[in-house]
């Protein structure tokens, strides 16, 4: 499948902001399961192609003029004819041991602990385990937007039953760590299939051994990952794998507007 993409992040400020840096991990991952057949960033000031440790491609992104907006626009084709698996093959960028590490994002409480002792019990293969606890997270933790921030941790999602894809990822990531098994966070894009804007994704991947590699699951959707998922970022959470964070210098109150579509076919996107 291809799947055109054009993602338009835009931040006004109540007072001019004389300096702004931007972390933008915004280019689709160089992964055997897609390729990017085009792909531009449109932004201000100066930007520095990286890779950083988890193998995403990242920009930095300074702008040193005087501002009271910025508006960062990437755009292109990805095809993710390869990807219709849902097993991607590790990378060899960070021994899957690094995403066993616990973080402020992917704390287990005891309750959480409990539900997550309780779906991977039994003798059944891992993988089975693994979706049926995506399913299980699925009917525990409701679709609902503006109830949870990026601050939220997994086990705090999953008392209150509520929240979007980043928490669902992360109560999955939280629930696997919490029983040794490495998971890491994916940020990205997902076709749904229906006009219009979206939002950006996240979903998360569990470590099968190194005969198999990482299991992708959609948590949002109750599905495995597969060819309507394009991938940007992976991560221990939220917090490395985000399409943009940042820090400035002046600027006063912040209002930030995000704009996604995926779609088939250049006509759609329009």
């Amino acid at each position: 499948m291809q799947l055109h993409i054009r993602h338009e992040t835009t931040y006004r400020y109540e007072h001019p902001v004389k300096y702004s840096i931007q972390s933008l991990r915004l280019t689709p991952r160089r992964d055997a399961g897609q390729r990017a057949l085009s792909w531009r960033i449109t932004a201000p000031g100066r930007c520095i192609e990286q890779q950083d440790a988890h193998g995403n491609v990242t920009h930095l992104l300074t702008y040193e003029e005087s501002h009271r907006e910025v508006s960062i626009v990437v755009q292109g084709v990805v095809d993710t004819a390869t990807g219709g698996s849902s097993l991607v093959p590790d990378e060899g960028t960070l021994a899957p041991l690094a995403y066993l590490a616990l973080t402020p994002l992917t704390r287990a409480n005891a309750h959480l602990r409990d539900f997550a002792a309780r779906h991977l019990a039994g003798t059944a293969p891992l993988r089975e385990r693994l979706v049926g606890l995506g399913s299980a997270l699925h009917g525990a933790i409701r679709y609902v937007r503006g109830v949870t921030d990026v601050s939220d941790d997994a086990s705090t999602v999953l008392e209150r039953g509520e929240g979007v894809c980043q928490d669902h990822a992360h109560a999955f990531i939280a629930c696997c760590r919490s029983a040794r098994i490495p998971a890491r966070y994916v940020s990205g894009y997902f076709f749904t299939g229906d006009p219009g804007e979206i939002a950006s994704h996240a979903w998360a991947e569990a470590w099968l051994g190194a005969d198999t590699g990482w299991l992708s699951i959609d948590l949002t959707h109750n599905s495995l990952a597969g060819e309507r998922h394009c991938r940007l970022a992976i991560g221990r959470d939220y917090r490395d794998a985000a399409p943009v964070r940042g820090l400035r210098s002046g600027g006063g109150g912040e209002a930030m507007h995000v704009a996604v579509v995926v779609a088939a076919s250049a006509q759609q996107q329009q």
